[in-house]
């Protein structure tokens, strides 16, 4: 099956996929979170009756709508990418992965569009509490729509809810509510916009920083960066607290992605927390060398995060690949309970359900009612390991490890240093020192970047690590692109980097523009 597949139209598939995901992250995360942020400040205002706070208002209400917009474009081309380079995929699971995204399609764009021109345009045309009201309900809708978007996602992550009808060859939904709610999609929602909120707060606080700096509007900055500094504490213990959350789901569902994640290559219980390493590039699976050329961890803390207990026997890279160890984590399939299988077996069960659909459906179209029920039967008992029979070889389960690992260490240690920020930001407001930390106010300026990598970081991790899945266990990436040619993806994705790239220059230049003309008076109420 692997020769029948343009490996070089998987590659460029997913390249541009990854691409437009990119910079439509780049607008997103703080659509999120300023949304919150402006609704906390016109609630001041409201509340308050000070003018002040409602020219904060609709200065980052103009930051706001000028990434709102540019992150519907590049959302739109993400969502076509679906049926243009991905039919087989939209095929095997769109009726179970098309109803979330009908969903944000119907009810949250519907909710953003009617509140958004009110939030923007309502100003002295309706009341105080209807322009609040309607500024409230457009953050709700933003994160509506990123709710079901990550429902999509975290349903990819780990498939629940279906049943897979082999006369057609799809899977079909069965429980729409355990695909909502299971823990993937719980915690996958939360800590994805928690991350959003945070990149809001640290970049409402860093081109408040700006301000101080320049000497301008000071009092405005001071009060943005007293509300971005308690929502971003809240926001960042939240993300801790999620992340966590996300974690143990990892352990559970996706054992390959927490081992690349650790740099984990022989499974051991009581398995410690790498703090900070640097892997040895020369590393490889199965040849027995130490994985780190140095490392810092802590004792026994991967087991116990990875499944509540210290005992816990984390398996590592080889371990999966070699099976023969007792898995502790849950929902694997009855006859791996006492002893995971080696990926080589797997591949194999894998290749007996793919050849048992192909004659169930042969012996459907010839009549052979028995065939089809021993065939029926043999894809049912094999099923599981469904996806398996389209790998080409063992080692092809086998993430990119050193990006996966870096990327979440990347991602950890930045979001320790933002819980740090928000801390002293509010040490220094409380001490009236801040305007004379100017070497302070410098690091919160230059940390607006960083937020931005460590989401694309945190992307990194839950999608690089999960290769080669695009469906985990159940559907690899590789079967799951258009039969179309390399080379038409390829010119679409050089046409789609140039005009990203001059959405997000326009992005960062209006924005400029904005943060350099600065707040203008809030006008009557």
């Amino acid at each position: 099956m692997i020769d029948q597949i343009d490996l070089s139209m998987v590659d460029w598939a997913r390249a541009q996929f990854a691409l437009t995901a990119t910079y439509h992250w780049l607008f997103v995360p703080l659509t999120l979170g300023l949304a919150f942020i402006i609704a906390i400040m016109e609630t001041l205002y409201v509340r308050s009756g000070n003018p002040e706070w409602k020219k904060i208002t609709k200065f980052w209400m103009v930051l706001f709508g000028v990434n709102f917009a540019i992150g519907i474009a590049t959302g739109i081309i993400l969502e076509f990418e679906f049926g243009t380079n991905w039919s087989n995929y939209s095929w095997f699971v769109g009726d179970i992965f098309g109803a979330p995204l009908a969903i944000e399609g119907i009810m949250a764009f519907f909710l953003e569009s009617t509140f958004i021109a009110v939030m923007f345009f309502g100003w002295n045309k309706v009341g105080k509490r209807v322009h609040l009201a309607a500024t409230w309900l457009t953050a709700l809708g933003a994160n509506l729509s990123a709710l079901w978007i990550l429902v999509a996602n975290a349903w990819m992550q780990h498939p629940v809810g279906m049943q897979f009808n082999p006369d057609t060859a799809r899977n079909e939904m069965v429980d729409f509510w355990q695909i909502l709610t299971s823990p993937m999609a719980v915690y996958k929602f939360f800590h994805t916009i928690f991350s959003g909120y945070v990149t809001a707060a640290v970049f409402v606080a860093g081109i408040s920083a700006w301000f101080l700096l320049k000497k301008r509007h000071t009092q405005m900055a001071r009060q943005s960066i007293l509300v971005a500094s308690v929502f971003g504490i809240a926001s960042s213990l939240l993300l801790a607290f999620t992340g966590d959350g996300s974690a143990y789901t990892i352990a559970q569902k996706q054992p390959m992605k927490l081992a690349a994640m650790e740099g984990l290559y022989q499974g051991k219980e009581n398995a410690g927390l790498v703090v900070a390493g640097i892997l040895d590039p020369a590393k490889k699976a199965g040849d027995g060398k130490d994985p780190f050329l140095v490392k810092v961890q802590v004792p026994g803390l991967l087991s116990l995060l990875g499944y509540r207990t210290a005992d816990a026997f984390v398996p590592g890279v080889d371990d999966i690949m070699n099976g023969g160890y007792k898995p502790w984590f849950s929902q694997v399939p009855e006859e791996e309970k006492e002893s995971a299988f080696s990926v080589a077996q797997k591949i194999e069960k894998g290749k007996i359900a793919v050849a048992a659909l192909r004659d169930y459906k042969r012996a459907r179209e010839a009549g052979d009612t028995l065939l089809a029920s021993r065939s029926r039967l043999r894809l049912d008992a094999n099923f599981a390991w469904f996806g398996y029979g389209y790998l080409p070889y063992p080692s092809f389960v086998i993430p990119n490890v050193p990006l996966v690992f870096y990327s979440f260490h990347f991602m950890v240690f930045l979001g320790t240093w933002f819980i740090l920020l928000f801390i002293l930001l509010l040490y220094f407001l409380w001490k009236n020192r801040l305007e004379e930390r100017r070497w302070f106010l410098r690091i919160c300026l230059w940390t607006i970047p960083l937020v931005y990598l460590t989401g694309q970081a945190g992307w990194v991790v839950a999608e690089v690590g999960r290769q080669p899945w695009v469906i985990q266990d159940l559907f690899p990436t590789l079967a799951a692109v258009s039969q179309v040619s390399a080379q038409s993806v390829q010119t679409t994705f050089w046409i789609f980097a140039a005009l990203f790239t001059l959405l997000l220059i326009a992005d960062l230049m209006i924005m400029i523009r904005q943060i350099r003309i600065g707040p203008k008076d809030g006008g009557k109420s």
